[in-house]
């Protein structure tokens, strides 16, 4: 830009300055927008969270998150294929046993309440990528991630025997991935292991490799049934405020075999969905958790936000940080916003 301070005085209608950079040129018409649009979503980058309960023809609506609901293996399937039709492309299953351990047995149950569903989405053929959240949480009656030792602690080697195990069910039930999300030390090296010697060489897995003890998952441990009977998760999930630490999470997870990098929760972790694209070349995912969503949904009900472009806005700045892959509870509203949009 160039002033000429010698110029005689601006007449109206006038110029007093030359800008040969105008960046509203291009953002003029709805259509130049979408032109030179940077950070573009797409329904198959989108992974919708199911939560599977026993029974038959059941939806239950989760109270803190308005639009889901727990369901019965039928109609969870029958989701799965709605999503399929949506150019959705993937679900994530977590399951609510109707029983529950010390060891979080039902995981590993090939009659399991995932495994189950994951039998009648497989027979149906979809075109859709089949995730199994890889924990134990929901499956022990003490709500930890793994079986106690006698001081009270998760004992960490028991607990990778545990999860190893649930891996290998899920694989024979037909889950494409296993994401274990239980933040135990050494959990990647042997799940890969256990999938290898069991013949699922081309199982994937999906490593919450930063998954950090968040404030925001109050909603999933309404909808899981997970809430720790004491304690809290900190001493195995990530303090919040360390950086570095989730890129050497990030570091040995890829060495122990991780297919793709998660983060979690996605909007308080965008620097560390930029750091990991930047830093690995194995795809990023993010995890727009419970309370990011039914905190969106809230403000959207009230009226204090456009809940579409509040929504999208928010998925978008995941993108836009690095993730070529979003889980979130809106996968099937954003698909059908994209489709409308064409």
């Amino acid at each position: 830009m160039t002033l000429d301070l010698d110029a005689p005085p601006v007449r109206a209608g006038s110029r007093s300055v030359e800008m040969p950079v105008r960046l509203r040129r291009l953002r003029r018409t709805p259509a130049l927008r979408s032109l030179v649009r940077e950070t573009r979503l797409h329904p198959a980058m989108l992974v919708a969270p199911l939560f599977v309960r026993p029974g038959s023809g059941i939806r239950e609506p989760i109270g803190s998150m308005p639009g889901q609901a727990r369901l019965s293996p039928d109609l969870a399937a029958e989701e799965a294929a709605r999503l399929a039709e949506l150019g959705v492309g993937g679900v994530l299953l977590f399951g609510l046993p109707e029983s529950k351990d010390g060891i979080g047995s039902g995981a590993s149950d090939d009659d399991g309440i995932v495994q189950d569903a994951f039998g009648r989405i497989r027979a149906l053929e979809l075109p859709l990528v089949t995730i199994a959240d890889t924990c134990l949480c929901e499956y022990t009656d003490h709500g930890h991630c793994g079986p106690l030792s006698a001081d009270g602690s998760v004992d960490n080697d028991e607990a990778l025997i545990r999860l190893a195990e649930t891996a290998v069910s899920q694989a024979r039930s037909g889950a494409d991935i296993v994401a274990p999300s239980a933040m135990i030390d050494g959990q990647v090296a042997a799940i890969r292991a256990a999938l290898d010697a069991a013949g699922f060489e081309g199982t994937a897995i999906m490593a919450y490799a930063a998954k950090h003890a968040s404030a925001f998952y109050g909603p999933f441990r309404e909808a899981a049934d997970s809430a720790p009977a004491f304690g809290d998760r900190r001493t195995y999930q990530m303090d919040p405020a360390n950086g570095r630490e989730a890129l050497r999470e990030m570091t040995l997870d890829v060495a122990e075999g991780a297919d793709i990098l998660l983060v979690k929760p996605a909007l308080p972790g965008l620097d560390l969905v930029a750091a990991a694209r930047r830093q690995f070349d194995l795809p990023i995912a993010a995890y727009q958790v419970s309370g990011e969503y039914a905190m969106l949904m809230a403000a959207a009900e009230r009226g204090w936000l456009d809940g579409r472009r509040a929504m999208t806005e928010a998925v978008t700045a995941i993108v836009r940080a690095g993730a070529g892959i979003v889980i979130t509870y809106a996968a099937a509203d954003l698909a059908t916003w994209l489709r409308d949009e064409r």
